[in-house]
């Protein structure tokens, strides 16, 4: 079995991507007051700071930046996991793998981190999680999807409502629209 490596940056800030075990999937939308729910108690037993999220059908992008001294993203994300899987009906299929493990098959086990880098790698990173929703063609506008962190940043004056308002648009965060 290989080895993960984590880059633990105690008081870091994060870019993640956590997916859905079935990517077809609209799960995490259909219940999103249940996902807020484990978020909020997660925040409440192992404080973070949630810089930008965007809470997608079938996967989650987000940027957080822990506290000072405190590089434990890994047990916040299977906190919010566990939390939001308990909520739900055990109605998945689920691998033999998975079943003799007494894990569910809602999740993808692992999930992908990036340690922010730089201010310019936040803002495109920041973006990125933004535009998610536009690049997979769930919106006409940024604006329109309502699970999304932009909602803040245009009340904050970050953006402008209008922000990004075609998919004709690339990010240097390594992946292409």
């Amino acid at each position: 079995m290989p080895r993960y490596r984590r880059y633990w940056l105690e008081g870091g800030t994060y870019f993640f991507t956590v997916n859905l075990l079935e990517r077809q999937s609209s799960l995490l939308t259909e219940h999103i007051a249940l996902l807020r729910q484990s978020v909020a108690i997660t925040k409440q037993r192992m404080p973070f700071h949630i810089d930008a999220w965007v809470v997608l059908p079938d996967h989650i992008h987000a940027v957080w930046t822990l506290p000072e001294g405190d590089c434990d993203f890994s047990t916040r994300w299977r906190l919010i996991k566990f939390g939001f899987s308990r909520a739900q009906a055990s109605t998945e299929r689920r691998s033999n793998a998975r079943s003799a493990r007494a894990e569910r098959g809602i999740w993808q086990r692992r999930f992908w981190e990036h340690a922010i880098r730089d201010e310019q790698d936040y803002a495109n990173h920041v973006d990125y999680v933004h535009f998610n929703p536009l690049k997979h063609g769930l919106v006409a506008r940024v604006a329109d999807w309502p699970y999304s962190t932009f909602h803040r940043y245009v009340a904050d004056g970050r953006y402008p409502p209008d922000w990004c308002g075609s998919r004709e648009v690339s990010f240097p965060t390594g992946e292409l629209t």
